[in-house]
């Protein structure tokens, strides 16, 4: 028998060599499992596995350009399911797997990966290519000092409502100093899902970003506020602002003021800054849900949710006006939404706008959000560390 070439053996995949295993049998797949992790990465391929009876198994993910479901194969004479998956370097992937018995289907995390990936609609499982790692400045510092979270509450005519803030305070706040001012929608989420308290804390500490007070709101009605609402464009710009620069030491200029979202808390920022363009300095727009038509009366795929936020991007398209001098925007290459964020960066650069355009290889995720906001602040508000390097 011919010895394989030095090093063909450690190149095949594991799975392959799993195959190649006499016997190959239950207990061979128990100790194969106990070698790896699951995922398994091997350079840009990852392994995907599910192990138990089933009549089909699917891994269920949302990349753009592939199948929502994409079948795993059973390895022969066993229980165990396997899909392999090419990613590009650096990349982050959502997913869960949906099993078929018969008439029964389930959609679950992956029974084999402990690492989950969390939202306001719930979990699932994160398979991080190779490349990818958490940012450390977005994990927990003892050496960082710790800002302050303040609740507070807004009355808003343009709402009618109160309206609840939670104002984050930067260690050692003093007011007889000036701070910029950050409004951040879906404020909640941001602080919960992608560590927004940590990350300010980590960065401020670093001196990437300048000591900055942020304002994080709690929408009531979402999918209507953010939709190009005038009613939440007043709110944010005729009371939240104004009222937040009477009661803190705050900059009060535009220069000093930057509205941030993700989706269509994206859009709710884009669209307070058109209603209101001499407010803000600043705007930084994540994943931002700018679902346009080219053609008038074309489906634009999003459902009736979406048909505010469509005439409402086709407008600014059309007339593209200077709403902000800095506009950061960001976007997954592995969402749906990449192609709108694309299409938007050379139409707010027409109109003299200061553009950043930053892609990573993740999808709609909060950690997608997470990991750009060091290049977002940085940038909007950069602190003495990045006057040094920069």
């Amino acid at each position: 028998m011919t010895e394989p070439a030095p090093g063909v053996e450690a190149r095949r995949l594991a799975i392959n060599r799993l195959k190649d295993r006499t016997p190959l049998d239950a207990g061979a797949v128990d100790e194969f499992l106990a070698q790896h992790q699951v995922p398994i990465v091997e350079g840009p391929r990852c392994t995907f596995l599910f192990r138990g009876e089933a009549d089909a198994v699917h891994l269920a993910q949302r990349i753009v350009g592939l199948a929502d479901l994409l079948p795993l194969r059973r390895l022969w004479g066993t229980d165990l399911w396997y899909l392999v998956l090419e990613l590009p370097e650096g990349s982050r992937v959502d997913y869960q797997i949906e099993v078929r018995r018969g008439d029964h289907v389930e959609r679950i995390n992956d029974p084999l990966n402990p690492d989950l990936s969390h939202s306001p609609v719930g979990s699932s499982s994160v398979c991080s290519a190779h490349g990818y790692e958490t940012p450390d400045w977005t994990l927990p510092d003892a050496d960082a000092r710790q800002g302050d979270l303040v609740e507070t509450t807004i009355r808003s005519r343009a709402l009618g409502r109160d309206c609840p803030v939670t104002l984050y305070l930067p260690a050692r706040f003093r007011r007889t100093t000036t701070y910029p001012l950050l409004v951040v929608h879906d404020g909640p989420d941001f602080l919960q899902y992608a560590a927004a308290k940590t990350v300010l804390d980590n960065l401020i500490h670093r001196l990437d970003v300048a000591e900055t007070v942020v304002a994080f709101l709690h929408p009531e009605e979402r999918l209507t506020e953010y939709a190009n609402s005038t009613a939440h464009s007043r709110f944010v710009s005729d009371e939240l602002v104004p009222r937040l620069e009477a009661d803190l030491p705050l900059m009060g200029k535009p220069s000093g003021r930057c509205l941030l979202g993700s989706s269509f808390g994206a859009v709710a920022s884009f669209s307070a800054a058109v209603k209101s363009p001499k407010t803000y300095g600043s705007l930084v727009l994540m994943s931002g849900s700018f679902v346009f038509t080219d053609i008038g009366g074309v489906d634009h795929g999003g459902g009736p949710v979406f048909d505010p936020v469509v005439k409402f991007v086709n407008k600014y398209r059309a007339r593209p006006t200077h709403v902000a001098d800095r506009v950061f925007v960001s976007c997954g290459v592995l969402e749906p939404l990449i192609v709108p964020n694309r299409s938007m960066v050379p139409t707010f650069e027409s109109t003299g706008m200061s553009v950043r355009y930053v892609e990573a290889y993740d999808g709609h995720s909060w950690e997608n959000w997470r990991d750009r906001l060091r290049d977002a602040l940085s940038w909007i508000y950069p602190g003495p560390q990045k006057f040094v390097y920069e």
